[in-house]
């Protein structure tokens, strides 16, 4: 049975799993699903077709499943879906898909949103993201499994972010971040490793070690870039982390990647 206040407006139209906790002044769409042991703790809004993954908690005054900030959108049918354990902190907003790409906005396992975070229409999140205070996507972003993005930080719309990247506070990005790298800045460069992320992963120093080299030789003054990725791999191609660089790198995209300020050209 779910918990529901006196206070909280409900759709008859929205599905609720067990042990659901709804505290006060919250108000349910008609096409929202939440997940079993899910808390929504005081004055929070879901609307449109929103679905919130089990044993999530969502904090006072957030927004879930708002239309898009996308003047192509008419009302189509589109949606937005959280993973489990979410924890969505005060003043979140997320919003549902807009139209193109799959029309999608979509949220991994076990992502943190904290205070006045903001996720745009299609966005896709993998598992254990981290978004710091007032941290913005734009539209069409993609964030792999364990990123981080410090506070008061922007992503422009359709930017990609590789796994275990880090982005500082106060920066904005306007261009790809390779996995395990690190961004900083008013207009974001290359800056590094994630080697602390690394680290707390328990990856070990030798693949560490094997990682550095491959980024100096990668974003290096020698030759081209496709030069440059065939060095590495011929290297280093045995490291799964360097591979999934060299994979990110060489993706089919129209879009920049970031390259450290002292680095050579990345086409």
């Amino acid at each position: 049975m779910a918990n529901i206040h006196a206070t909280a407006v409900v759709d008859p139209g929205a599905t609720l799993g067990a042990d659901v906790s709804v505290g006060p002044f919250c108000v349910i769409g008609p096409n929202v699903t939440l997940g079993d042991g899910v808390t929504l703790q005081s004055h929070v809004t879901i609307t449109g077709r929103t679905t919130l993954g089990k044993g999530s908690t969502v904090f006072p005054f957030a927004s879930l499943g708002q239309p898009p900030q996308d003047t192509k959108y008419k009302g189509e049918d589109t949606e937005l879906t959280i993973g489990q354990q979410a924890i969505i902190r005060e003043h979140v907003t997320i919003h549902i898909g807009s139209v193109g790409d799959d029309q999608k906005t979509i949220i991994g396992d076990r992502c943190m949103l904290m205070v006045g975070a903001h996720v745009a229409h299609n966005c896709k999140l993998g598992n254990n993201v981290l978004m710091v205070n007032n941290a913005t996507l734009g539209g069409h972003v993609r964030l792999a499994d364990n990123v981080i993005i410090g506070g008061l930080s922007a992503v422009h719309q359709f930017v990609r972010v590789g796994e275990g990247a880090m982005i500082g506070g106060m920066t904005g990005v306007t261009a790809d971040l390779i996995p395990f790298g690190m961004a900083i800045g008013d207009r974001a460069a290359l800056s590094g490793l994630n080697i602390v992320g690394l680290k707390r992963k328990g990856v070990p120093r030798e693949e560490i070690h094997q990682l550095r080299q491959a980024y100096r030789m990668l974003f290096g003054p020698e030759g081209n870039l496709t030069e440059r990725c065939n060095a590495v791999e011929e290297a280093f191609g045995s490291n799964p982390r360097v591979k999934q660089i060299l994979d990110f790198v060489r993706s089919d995209t129209d879009r920049q990647f970031l390259i450290p300020h002292h680095g050579g050209s990345h086409g």
